[in-house]
C-alpha cells in the first residue's frame, strides 16, 4: 500500500501558511507505518513541540493503473473517508530553512489517521463533498471539494504519470484553511457531510 498526499490543494490553506499557490499538484508520500485506524489513541511524539492537525478527504484506489487519463480517473476510486495528516510544523520549518526534505515532519509513524470508509457511487462523484473537523467539540476546519485547486480526477491522473496505482493505495487530497496545533488531552472528530467517521484522543 502506498499513501499519496497532496499539499496546498486549497488556495486559502496555501495562503494561511504563506505558501505560493501551486500550478500543478504538490505530491508527497507516507509509508504504510504512518496509518492509524479504528479510532485508536494517537500518542504525541517526543520529537516535536508544535504538532498540527490537517483534516482531509482520503480516497481509496480500487484498481491498478498507470498513466490514467483524467476522463477515466473517477473509476479508480470507490470509497472515501476523512483523515488527519499530522505535521510536526517545527521540524518542517527547520527542514525547509535548510533546503532539506521534510519527510520526518510528515511521514512519521501514525501520522496518517484514517476514519471509517464509505462506499461512493458514480452518481455521488458528480457532486461536491463537505467535510469538517472538530477539536474538543468545536469546529476548527470546514472543507468543500468545490474549492479544490486540483480535482480528485486531476490528482489521480497526475500521480499515475509517475507512480503505478495499486488497489488499496490511499490519496490524501488536501486540507482546507484552519489548520492548527493539538495538545495532549485533546479529542479530534471528523465528519463527511454530517456523518462522523473519525473520533480519537491525543495522549
Amino acid at each position: 500500500m502506498k499513501i499519496f498526499c497532496v499539499g496546498r490543494n486549497y488556495a486559502e490553506h496555501a495562503k494561511e501558511l504563506k505558501n505560493e499557490v501551486p500550478s500543478a499538484p504538490v505530491i508527497f508520500m507516507k509509508p504504510h507505518t504512518a496509518v492509524l485506524t479504528d479510532n485508536q489513541d494517537f500518542y504525541y511524539p517526543n520529537f516535536t513541540k508544535d504538532l498540527h492537525y490537517e483534516c482531509e478527504i482520503v480516497l481509496r484506489i480500487c484498481k491498478n493503473g498507470r498513466s490514467v487519463s483524467e476522463k477515466f480517473a473517477r473509476s479508480y476510486y470507490n470509497a472515501m473517508t476523512v483523515g488527519i495528516d499530522f505535521t510536526a510544523r517545527d521540524l518542517q520549518q527547520h527542514q525547509k530553512e535548510k533546503g532539506l526534505p521534510w519527510e520526518i515532519a510528515k511521514a512519521f509513524d501514525n501520522s496518517a489517521v484514517i476514519g471509517q470508509w464509505k462506499n461512493i457511487s458514480d452518481e455521488e462523484k458528480n457532486h461536491p463533498f463537505l467535510f469538517s473537523l472538530k477539536k474538543n467539540n468545536e469546529v476548527v476546519q470546514e472543507g468543500n471539494t468545490e474549492n479544490l485547486l486540483f480535482s480528485f480526477e486531476k490528482v489521480i491522473a497526475y500521480v499515475s504519470q509517475f507512480f503505478t496505482l495499486n488497489m488499496g493505495d490511499l490519496i490524501f487530497t488536501g486540507t482546507p484553511q484552519g489548520v492548527g496545533p493539538v495538545a495532549i488531552g485533546d479529542r479530534l472528530s471528523a465528519s463527511l457531510f454530517d456523518e462522523e467517521l473519525l473520533n480519537f484522543a491525543i495522549k
